[in-house]
């Protein structure tokens, strides 16, 4: 009995000396603070990721030895994307971000990040390193765009797209991947949408308000319905795209309001005004941004039908503000009009 008593003591000793042994020495001087978990902006507008150091040495701020380090974290949180680096007086920029960040130091103690010209791609969270020889701490915060979600599928039909489809899908409508927060916001404001997409951690969910059937079942409770994980080369779903405003002008030709066009003749038409024919996305965004209004059916760039209603009444979407749909008619048919968009310099 005393033999297994010794040799338990004796084990739970070594079990012991495995722990680390942590030192005054071994605790940060330096702490950052981002003041403010969430920045909302737009596209084309400016902001401002705030992160300041708060530290108990009086080493000055900025010293050769002091870095700071800005870094983008990817959907999914599998990897960090490196925005700006800053030592002393060297600091680097990189890929996209060049020429659109810098740091703001305000004063010793600032090393908040200033964005301009922000793009769809930049809304995320963003990392603030600062690492003052063995010291160093992080915060986060979190880039939001004021914007619109909206269900994408292609003319092929309900899922067809693998993510990377999708991906492309929405660049070419002005949109991005949307992100589960950017789906769960709209969700909470009322959209309700029975087909599954994708989102940018790659992921597939859909919104769900008003339970049924064919959408999780009639006694299941509102909400974001997740798939989980997917395939991003096998798997086919539609996709929730996001956009943000524009700089430019979304209108309904109306030289050409008692005339219907095919697809072509609409392109053409909206080259002949000094624009292009508008893109799902320029159209969400105006219904959703500006308000919208318009009744008359026409043609956008991927070859679709819609028209944009924010005040519902009869024979035009008379229970709901909402883009209608009408589909992916042939090109030759001279139905519709079109939907243009001039850029502004």
């Amino acid at each position: 009995m005393i033999t297994l008593i010794s040799i338990a003591l004796l084990s739970l000793s070594l079990v012991e000396s495995l722990d680390p042994v942590y030192h005054s020495d071994d605790v940060s001087h330096i702490t950052v603070v981002t003041e403010q978990a969430k920045i909302i902006t737009y596209r084309g507008g400016n902001a401002t990721l705030p992160c300041r150091l708060d530290r108990d040495i009086e080493d000055a701020f900025g010293g050769t030895n002091m870095r700071i380090k800005w870094t983008k974290l990817s959907p999914d949180y599998a990897k960090e994307i490196d925005v700006l680096v800053s030592m002393g007086f060297h600091k680097k920029t990189y890929g996209d971000f060049q020429g659109r960040v810098y740091l703001q130091e305000a004063d010793e103690n600032d090393a908040s990040l200033v964005f301009s010209e922000i793009k769809l791609g930049d809304f995320g969270k963003y990392k603030c390193e600062v690492i003052d020889g063995m010291d160093d701490a992080t915060d986060v915060v979190s880039l939001d765009l004021e914007g619109v979600v909206f269900p994408y599928s292609p003319r092929l039909g309900r899922y067809n797209l693998n993510f990377h489809d999708a991906e492309k899908a929405c660049l070419e409508q002005d949109a991005v991947v949307a992100s589960f927060d950017q789906l769960y916001e709209s969700w909470k404001g009322g959209f309700d949408w029975c087909n599954a997409g994708w989102l940018n951690d790659g992921s597939v969910q859909y919104p769900i308000n008003t339970p049924r059937g064919p959408c999780g079942g009639n006694n299941t409770v509102p909400g974001v319905r997740n798939y989980g994980q997917r395939d991003k080369t096998k798997s086919r779903y539609d996709v929730f795209c996001f956009t943000s405003n524009f700089n430019g002008r979304f209108y309904y030709l109306h030289e050409y309001n008692s005339t219907r066009m095919s697809y072509d003749e609409a392109v053409q038409a909206c080259r002949d005004d000094g624009a292009e024919i508008a893109k799902v996305g320029q159209m969400f965004a105006a219904w959703k941004l500006l308000g919208y209004d318009r009744c008359d059916a026409g043609w956008l760039a991927d070859g679709s039908v819609r028209y944009p209603i924010s005040n519902p009444r009869r024979r035009c979407s008379p229970t709901e503000a909402a883009v209608r749909f009408i589909g992916f008619p042939d090109k030759k048919h001279k139905l519709f009009g079109v939907y243009c968009f001039q850029a502004f310099d």
